[in-house]
């Protein structure tokens, strides 16, 4: 599904619509084909289960009317899986996992092959050396 430009459009206008109303900080993404991930940090009284409630249903709301489908619709997981980053060497195995995920999936062979991701924002940051070629999980970096 977010393979489709379209719906990759309709998925970044509906995420910054849920930011707009339960306002959160995104730390790191990666959008595939068939699924994301997404690293955030709600902000004030919002929780993760209010902003993932009001993305899948305002999404599946706008890709109906999209789609002109009146009927069910149903395509994402019943629940979302979620986990509290501990620390930092927490939060950093896990913007690691999110932008390996593209090669792990087979979609790409280096890092820099998959633009739907916050690699190249984390990188610019100093996360990542500019001769990374991951082809595999590095020893260290996963926490290993």
């Amino acid at each position: 599904m977010f393979d489709n430009p379209q719906m990759m459009t309709l998925l970044r206008d509906t995420l910054h619509e849920v930011k707009g109303r339960y306002p959160f900080i995104m730390l790191g993404y990666v959008f595939l084909p068939d699924h994301f991930h997404v690293i955030i940090k709600p902000e004030g009284n919002n929780n993760f289960s209010q902003i993932m409630h009001s993305l899948k249903f305002n999404f599946t709301k706008s890709y109906k009317k999209e789609i002109n489908h009146n009927g069910h619709l149903q395509f994402w997981q019943k629940r979302f899986w979620d986990h509290v980053i501990r620390n930092e060497i927490d939060l950093e195995n896990h913007i690691h996992y999110i932008h390996y995920n593209p090669i792990k999936h087979g979609y790409v062979k280096g890092l820099r092959d998959w633009n739907d991701s916050s690699f190249d924002a984390w990188q610019k940051r100093g996360a990542y050396p500019e001769n990374l070629n991951w082809q595999e999980p590095l020893e260290g970096v996963w926490g290993e």
